[in-house]
């Protein structure tokens, strides 16, 4: 069931609707926040525009990242259910 959630992102309220748990919500929201604001006191003078611009882009990254990590990992279960298969063939 989706429900309305609350969330503060660089001090502006953002009304967001999830099937997520209201804890869920919240450790993603300060997930957010805290990336944010790390890049916030690397790029002092930056707006925040660029600043959520460059936190996304580091996040689609690390998605990327892991998908690809996920990819490498099936194909290494696919070979060794392979060799599994062949070996209870041979006994």
């Amino acid at each position: 069931m989706t429900k309305a959630h609350l969330l503060t992102v660089l001090g502006r309220e953002i009304p967001v609707r999830s099937s997520a748990s209201e804890e869920k919500v919240r450790n993603i929201e300060t997930f957010v926040n805290s990336r944010i604001e790390k890049l916030g006191e690397r790029l002092t003078s930056a707006d925040p525009q660029l600043l959520i611009t460059l936190a996304f882009l580091n996040l689609a990254e690390s998605y990327i990242d892991l998908q690809a990590k996920q990819e490498g990992s099936a194909d290494i279960n696919a070979k060794v259910s392979d060799i599994i298969e062949r070996l209870e063939k041979a006994i």
